[in-house]
């Protein structure tokens, strides 16, 4: 039974997010079309930059994604909007919506009366939630997509599947289970080699950056004047803190390696080529190599088949 997505997101139980939203009607997101020969290649770069940009508005961090031929990946860490000012808020909605006259009139600073600003400030609120919520994320992601999509496909309905899908992750198996399983799409779809060829996921941007502000912005045709600074990945820390943890608890060099070496034990040629030298990261976590990469590369089926026994 499908469950509201308030009982889903709980920030409170863990920050950390996996999310896939899938394309209907056979459409494809990008790749080549076998039937038609038509390539949809450049649609890659539509939803990355997307990607990139509203991460910089929203309070939401990106972890890992992968763009595929008819789906994405994305694992977010979702923060906090409490600390920003009015005027924060203001800079970050009013990139993505035009909002109403009057809070238009405030933001040109035009005087207003004591209701009118009671009003604004009310407005702003309502924003200042939305900017931290996983759900207006997703919907500002995917609804200009799908707009760009239908009319280079010159059709109308939908494009996307009527809901995203969302794990939480709960543990730091979790969590390194889930990133891995996302930058290894590519590699088991046959689509790239290696880690570093993989094109549009974020194990291809930690090892080589590539997306850049003004690129994003051109792509997207957002406004000349957006001010804030494109958001990189959420770095990796070499130090676990007690208090607010900023980042992913890992070093990176740890994951690449890690990610690295999964990869090259799930090759097809290579299924029984495990090392016997464990990453770093799974020593310290003490996860044996086969539970390993079982989640790794079955990490969607066996979270399902999990939620499925304690519904």
């Amino acid at each position: 039974m499908t469950q509201p997505r308030k009982q889903l997101i709980s920030p409170a139980d863990t920050p950390y997010y996996h999310c896939v939203s899938r394309c209907v009607r056979r459409a494809f997101l990008c790749g080549s079309d076998k039937v038609t020969g038509q390539s949809y290649e450049h649609r890659r770069q539509w939803l990355e930059h997307r990607i990139h940009l509203l991460s910089s508005i929203f309070a939401i961090d990106i972890c890992a994604y992968a763009v595929m031929s008819n789906h994405y990946h994305l694992v977010v860490k979702l923060s906090e909007s409490g600390e920003w000012t009015d005027q924060m808020v203001l800079d970050r909605w009013l990139t993505l919506y035009k909002g109403p006259l009057l809070v238009q009139r405030y933001y040109n600073g035009e005087t207003l009366s004591k209701v009118e600003k009671e009003a604004v400030s009310d407005i702003i609120d309502v924003w200042r939630k939305r900017l931290q919520s996983l759900s207006w994320f997703m919907k500002c992601l995917n609804e200009p997509i799908a707009r760009l999509a239908n009319a280079e496909d010159n059709c109308t309905g939908h494009f996307w599947e009527s809901r995203f899908k969302s794990q939480a992750l709960l543990t730091d198996e979790a969590l390194l289970s889930c990133m891995a399983y996302v930058d290894l799409n590519p590699i088991r779809a046959g689509m790239a080699k290696t880690p570093e060829t993989s094109e549009h996921t974020s194990i291809q941007e930690r090892i080589n950056p590539v997306i850049t502000l003004e690129s994003a912005i051109k792509d997207q045709a957002l406004a000349s004047e957006f001010k804030l600074p494109i958001k990189p990945l959420l770095p990796f820390e070499d130090t676990i803190r007690s208090t607010c943890q900023a980042g992913i608890a890992y070093l990176l060099s740890d994951y690449l390696q890690l990610v690295d070496w999964t990869g090259r034990a799930v090759r097809d040629d290579k299924r029984g080529a495990i090392p016997e030298h464990l990453p770093p990261i799974l020593k310290r976590f003490n996860i044996p190599a086969e539970h390993w990469l079982t989640n790794s590369q079955h990490f969607e089926q066996i979270v399902h088949r999990r939620f499925r026994k304690s519904a």
